[in-house]
């Protein structure tokens, strides 16, 4: 069994409405040394070793419905779970 880690956020040429609002949120806050803020969505995927290789699955997941890869991009992390 494998778990997959998935994170995808916004490509830097699109605006994250949601990321200034709580970046200025923090500022009204007092947090002023904050730069920037990104919110992003996080997946956790436990998978069963099939016919496709697990990357390869798990990219298509992504490009199918986790992202949309238009506006966003994702990374991922694949680890081997104990049985």
């Amino acid at each position: 069994m494998y778990l997959a880690k998935v994170y995808v956020t916004y490509k830097e040429s699109i605006l994250d409405p949601k990321g200034e609002a709580v970046h200025d949120a923090l500022h009204r806050l007092g947090y002023t040394n904050v730069d920037s803020v990104e919110l992003g969505k996080y997946f956790e995927i436990k998978l069963i070793a099939g016919k496709q290789p697990v990357e390869a699955e798990v990219d298509e997941m992504c490009d199918r419905l986790l992202a949309n890869v238009n506006m966003e991009s994702y990374r991922y992390e694949i680890t081997e779970m104990e049985a």
